[in-house]
């Protein structure tokens, strides 16, 4: 008898999400590394699939195995390719490990790998991409982590100053008065692993246009366990979404205890149905093809 082949690595997850894809791989307990690249931003490095190289920065929400086992490959790999070096934003207690970890690289391989680490408390901020701006907040996990959020920096006309002849708002500008505000519009925010709490009422959470968030436990006997691993449990999810302000909530790192056909008769029977639509599964492949299928006929018909 022949043997059987060896199981088949899982293909990236993929949703378009307009205007951002949300593309990666996302198993709990193996690997998680989530990218959107309108943004040029990656989430976690548990795995480093090819597209993730394209990446200029990378966001690592905690230090366990399967969101940053890829760390090394993914500064090797920019470097090798000619792509520039890699950048990883961490909480700062992550960034001594990862210095030493680069350190014991270079007596492994004799050679020196260029790499940067850029290190943000909660409520620090870093420049993403045009006007858009990284922001990190706290999250509660069995270590330290952080959440992130791609906040866009809009400048509008000050509410009270809307139709004021053009002629007015100019003098108030020659006389040094400030006749613009700043909006924040949250775009894309990614929560991590994290057990439920008050982080998820932050307006970078709930008016994100895209909301990615982690829910490990589906079953309605493993609350518990959800949170002894300060985990994520489906009756938070169905809780966030009846607060969610946003278009779209992403779910990641559910683990291979639970099929993918379970996954989606459990979301279905328990998520409200005038919900249920907001709410992807990254890694659900068959429905997320027949979405992005639809999303392609109809594209095609317009044109």
């Amino acid at each position: 008898m022949l043997p059987k082949e060896p199981p088949r690595r899982p293909q990236l997850g993929f949703l378009y999400l307009p205007p951002y894809r949300v593309q990666g791989v996302s198993i709990a307990g193996e690997a998680t590394a989530v990218q959107v690249p309108e943004l040029d931003i990656g989430f976690d490095i548990g795995e480093c699939p090819r597209a993730m190289l394209t990446s200029n920065t990378v966001a690592i929400s905690h230090g366990h195995m399967d969101h940053i086992a890829a760390l090394i490959y993914y500064f090797s790999q920019r470097s090798f390719q000619g792509m520039g070096t890699g950048k990883i934003v961490c909480h700062p207690d992550l960034a001594e490990p990862i210095h030493n970890l680069m350190g014991a690289l270079v007596n492994i391989e004799r050679q020196r790998t260029p790499y940067e680490v850029v290190t943000m408390n909660p409520e620090d901020q870093i420049p993403l991409k045009g006007n858009v701006v990284l922001r990190a907040f706290p999250t509660i996990h069995t270590v330290p982590s952080l959440g992130y959020s791609c906040v866009e920096m809009r400048s509008k006309l000050r509410a009270d100053l809307v139709g004021t002849p053009q002629e007015q708002l100019m003098q108030l500008k020659e006389k040094g008065e400030e006749i613009t505000e700043l909006h924040e519009i949250p775009q894309v925010t990614y929560m991590g692993d994290t057990l439920w709490g008050k982080h998820f009422e932050r307006p970078e959470v709930l008016d994100a246009k895209v909301l990615i968030t982690e829910c490990t436990f589906l079953e309605p006997g493993h609350r518990k366990r959800a949170g002894v691993g300060k985990h994520l449990h489906l009756d938070d999810i169905i809780q966030l979404l009846e607060m969610f302000r946003g278009e779209h909530v992403v779910l990641t790192h559910m683990s291979r205890r639970t099929n993918l056909s379970v996954v989606r008769t459990t979301l279905d029977k328990y998520v409200p149905s005038d919900l249920r639509e907001k709410l992807h599964v990254l890694m659900d492949g068959r429905t997320n093809r027949a979405r992005y299928e639809a999303q392609l006929a109809e594209a095609e018909a317009r044109e």
